[in-house]
């Protein structure tokens, strides 16, 4: 598991600058799909399973990020161009390697949404949110085992005693 801290500090924050998208609900959210996707940090592929780097991108939802959201619009993609240094589509298998890239492709998933980003203190919330937007419906993370991870990566931080915790 990466530690909390500095996955905030040296990834998630960065990569959200960079974007022009940060906010602390983000930046909570980002850590929550981080938990929840590959226990903090922990796998890098997924067992039995296509998912690619800490926040599991599918290879199949990274191409529909780049081929359906990204390359509309202009500003972004010149801000991938810009920040990331890519040249094109980078191949899926970047979101391994580039951790920095990887948490820019979590945000621009989210990006895609509507509906306003939950509350970073609130877990209710964000477990709601990342299940129907990242996991989805047919997805198999449970809130149980999502908010545990949660926990478990949060708990050294000192942030998560600020978060309201769910109701049973």
């Amino acid at each position: 598991m990466i530690n909390t801290q500095q996955l905030r500090e040296y990834i998630i924050i960065p990569a959200l600058s960079k974007l022009n998208a940060y906010s602390k609900d983000a930046e909570e959210l980002l850590v929550f799909t981080c938990a929840t996707e590959s226990n903090g940090g922990e796998y890098l592929h997924q067992i039995k399973g296509p998912a690619l780097g800490i926040f599991q991108c599918e290879p199949a939802t990274y191409a529909d990020l780049w081929r359906n959201y990204i390359i509309h619009r202009t500003r972004l993609t010149m801000i991938f161009s810009l920040k990331f240094n890519t040249n094109g589509i980078p191949p899926s298998e970047r979101v391994v390697y580039d951790l920095d890239y990887a948490a820019a492709m979590a945000r621009v998933h989210y990006m895609r949404v509507p509906e306003a980003l939950p509350s970073g203190q609130d877990v209710d919330g964000m477990w709601a949110y990342y299940k129907k937007y990242y996991n989805t419906e047919l997805g198999k993370a449970t809130k149980k085992k999502s908010i545990e991870a949660y926990e478990r990566c949060t708990k050294d931080s000192g942030y998560s005693q600020a978060i309201t915790m769910p109701s049973a």
